[in-house]
Formats: C-alpha cells, sequence, structure tokens
C-alpha cells in the first residue's frame, strides 16, 4: 500500500498538542506519570498515554543527506567505545555538526519512551510509532531495540490520519476518543464509497474501506489499526 500523506491538518496539531506530557524519569530510574488534563477547548484528549516528545514529530536523522552525515570511521565516542548495534544505529545517522552520542541518546530514549508507552497500552505505542510521534523509532527499534520489532510489525499494519492512496480494504480503528475524528473513502473522481464516524457508545471510531477504495482520508484520528 503507497502512503504518500498531506500535511497534519490544524485540529489533528492542536490534537497533538493536547496530547498526556512525557513521563520524566526519576534519578533512580523510575517512571514518573503524569496525566495531563484534558483540554477545556477543542479537540478531546485521546485517553491513551502516548509519550511524545513536547515539539512533535522530528526528522529522522537518516533522511540526511550523504554529504551531511559523518563517514562511518568518524563515529567515535569521546571516551570507550560503541556496540555494534550501536554503531549500526548511527551510521549515516550522525550529521557532521553533532556528538555522534547525542544521535545515539536520541535513539536510546526513543526506545525508552517505547518501551515505557507499551507497558502501560500496546496500542498506544503502536500509534505513536504509526503517527510518528517518536523520533527515529523504526530506526531505533531495528538497531537498538529489537525487542520490540513485534510494534513495528504491528505499526506496518496501519496508517495516520491524512491521505491514504489505494487503501487495502477492510475494517480500520481510529486510536482517538476525539469526537471530531471524521473519514471518507473515496473511489474513481473522488466519489464517496463510504464515510463516517461510525462508532458505539463506548468503543473507537471504526472505518469500513470497500473494495475499489482509490483513497482514504481522515481528519483528526490521529491513527488507524486493523480492527
Amino acid at each position: 500500500m503507497h502512503r504518500p500523506l498531506h500535511r497534519r491538518p490544524a485540529a489533528a496539531a492542536a490534537l497533538l498538542a493536547a496530547l498526556l506530557t512525557v513521563s520524566a524519569c526519576s534519578s533512580d530510574g523510575g517512571d514518573k506519570t503524569d496525566a495531563a488534563p484534558r483540554a477545556t477547548n477543542g479537540p478531546v484528549v485521546p485517553d491513551r498515554q502516548i509519550e511524545t516528545e513536547p515539539t512533535g514529530p522530528a526528522r529522522s536523522p537518516s533522511a540526511l543527506p550523504k554529504d551531511q552525515v559523518l563517514p562511518d570511521a568518524k563515529i567515535t565516542p569521546v571516551t570507550g567505545s560503541f556496540t555494534e548495534r550501536q554503531r549500526a544505529y548511527l551510521s549515516g545517522r550522525v550529521p557532521k555538526t553533532m556528538d555522534p552520542a547525542a544521535v545515539l541518546q536520541t535513539g536510546e530514549e526513543s526506545c525508552q519512551r517505547i518501551a515505557r508507552t507499551a507497558k502501560r497500552d500496546k496500542d498506544a505505542a503502536i500509534g505513536a510509532i504509526v503517527a510518528g510521534d517518536v523520533p527515529d523509532a523504526r530506526g531505533a527499534i531495528q538497531h537498538l531495540c529489537p525487542e520490540q520489532k513485534p510494534l513495528l510489525t504491528a505499526a506496518d499494519t496501519g496508517f495516520p490520519e491524512g491521505t491514504v492512496t489505494r487503501p487495502k480494504p477492510g475494517t480500520y480503528r481510529a486510536l482517538t476518543t476525539d469526537p471530531a475524528c471524521t473519514w471518507r473513502a473515496l473511489g474513481s473522481n473522488g466519489k464517496v464509497l463510504a464515510s463516517g464516524p461510525s462508532t458505539g457508545a463506548d468503543g473507537p471510531v471504526k472505518a469500513k474501506v470497500p473494495s475499489g477504495a482509490r483513497e482514504f482520508v481522515s481528519t483528526s484520528c490521529y491513527a488507524w489499526l486493523p480492527a
């Protein structure tokens, strides 16, 4: 499935800004989980405790042009040495102007956020990966915390809100409780084949993508996974 996406709409940006705050680690390595209050205006805060960066999704270091990153031979720490996994993660990810240890720390923190979120709610962790709310989650999981690969596999079955072309037919559920979540499945010439929300009293919004849909468009729905 090809998934070229438009930029996240303003309503969804407000939703992400209202997400629960990042859990802080205590000095002895424990977690402090403080839930953010629900927004008094705008979209309803999702009930899933997703650990996100305060500034929103970040560009993956692996997306940097090759002429802007350090060659592998020059990726060395000030003291000590990197493990094989750490070197594999840092390869092609360290800008020439950055300390490799700082880039590695970002990847390790991404692994920690994913693990803490998954411990509370696996769907929330998967949704954060799908929506791109954890910096370079794919690279971090593949190289630094491979024990989280089942979450990555699950995330590959979903897609974030926005516009998805040639969506796979089936039933999907939105990972949000936002009442503003809406969706449309479009056929040829933009014909609406199905639309929603379709939700129960206590359940998430569900979308049924029919066979023949050319596009699936959603707003304020955060991310989608197969139902």
